[in-house]
């Protein structure tokens, strides 16, 4: 079976780039597939995974982002020859490939793809909530987007919650969890250590003005817990050191610095299904999370692997932290629960859904004679 992937770039180290890499890898290495994946804007980029040698990489060398630097209305022009040449470059590609499916990462060029692709069966991949797209991108937009989605053959969401929203534009939206890349060492948290670590990206979303609120109020009573915290981004000052918390780089081993901590904290406004959860369970260390839609929820099972905190409430939120500071059995029995229910993640679970979703859609395309 011939499957192209299209994205923009594997470019940043990300969540959604690790996973791409992760099944196109799967999919070569114990499946035995032809996988191509078609990028738009990689330039000279690197990747930042290892990415097999059998993958097949296609840029098109288009770079949307370029248009920014010029005012409104030259852009428009710019963005118009731009798509142009979009069309015309991913024609060519996919009459030469021949692919038996297209999965599509994003939603900004389905309607597009739909011009060109054909009786080629296309996926279109949810790693954002329909819910916050919903909430954020003008009406008129958000519909017409919607609606060329809705004309996939399949939507693949993350989540039940997210795929009953997808379900009112689509009526052939499926849920296939992410894969995740787990510990495997077979090397664990002790959970001893006065540690709990944050890891994402210093953005908005991630609810960081509220983590630090969380952690005030922990530092007051466990003035001698600190808080580690790995990503990238301005939203953290000096400050932060008052309450014993240490801001890091992005790392390599993550794993290890898990394998340090005594619990992780996550406290995103919304969270598609986030990979940093199930990382850390299989390293055995619990979750406190709020019940963010749609991802917390699916993973975390409430008082068994970690905690869910609902309604956003700080207070609450610092009072599962303090609870699980304060007995060091409940860490480690939540610890072991948590490399327990991290498995329902690994390529061999997940793997074999997309394989079923794809075999599926292959079965209903018309087959057409192959040129060559």
């Amino acid at each position: 079976m011939k499957i192209v992937y299209l994205y923009s770039s594997l470019a940043v180290v990300g969540g959604v780039e690790r996973i791409l890499v992760d099944k196109m890898n799967y999919l070569v290495r114990e499946c035995g597939e032809e996988v191509y994946i078609i990028t738009s804007d990689q330039g000279m980029h690197r990747v930042p995974y290892q990415l097999d040698e059998r993958v097949h990489f296609m840029d098109m060398n288009i770079r949307f982002h370029t248009q920014y630097q010029y005012d409104i209305v030259r852009r428009q022009w710019i963005r118009w020859r731009m798509n142009r040449e979009y069309d015309t470059k991913l024609r060519k590609a996919l009459a030469e490939i021949q692919p038996d499916i297209i999965v599509c990462m994003t939603a900004q060029h389905v309607r597009r793809l739909l011009r060109v692709k054909g009786h080629i069966p296309l996926v279109v991949e949810s790693h954002v909530n329909f819910s916050h797209i919903d909430s954020r991108w003008h009406l008129l937009q958000n519909r017409m987007n919607n609606y060329w989605i809705g004309k996939a053959e399949a939507v693949v969401t993350l989540t039940e919650g997210d795929a009953k929203d997808w379900r009112r534009v689509s009526k052939h939206v499926h849920v296939i969890p992410n894969m995740v890349h787990l510990n495997e060492s077979g090397k664990y948290s002790e959970c001893v250590n006065k540690r709990a670590v944050f890891v994402g990206r210093l953005v908005e979303q991630k609810g960081l003005p509220e983590l630090l609120k969380v952690w005030q109020l922990v530092h007051k009573k466990y003035p001698d817990w600190q808080l580690d915290i790995y990503g990238e981004g301005n939203m953290f000052n000096d400050q932060c050191s008052m309450f014993n918390v240490h801001i890091h780089p992005p790392v390599s081993n993550i794993f290890e610095k898990y394998m340090e901590s005594s619990m992780l904290l996550l406290t995103s406004v919304y969270e598609p299904f986030g990979l940093v959860m199930p990382e850390a369970m299989s390293c055995g260390i619990p979750v406190v999370a709020f019940d963010s839609p749609h991802g917390p929820a699916t993973i975390i099972t409430d008082g068994e692997d970690g905690f869910l905190v609902k309604n956003r409430d700080c207070q609450v939120f610092a009072d599962r932290v303090c609870q699980l500071i304060e007995d060091q059995e409940l860490r480690q029995r939540m610890g072991r629960k948590a490399v327990q229910s991290s498995q329902r993640f690994t390529a061999d679970k997940i793997m074999p859904q997309w394989k079923a979703l794809f075999s599926s859609l292959t079965s209903k395309k018309p087959s057409p004679e192959r040129k060559g």
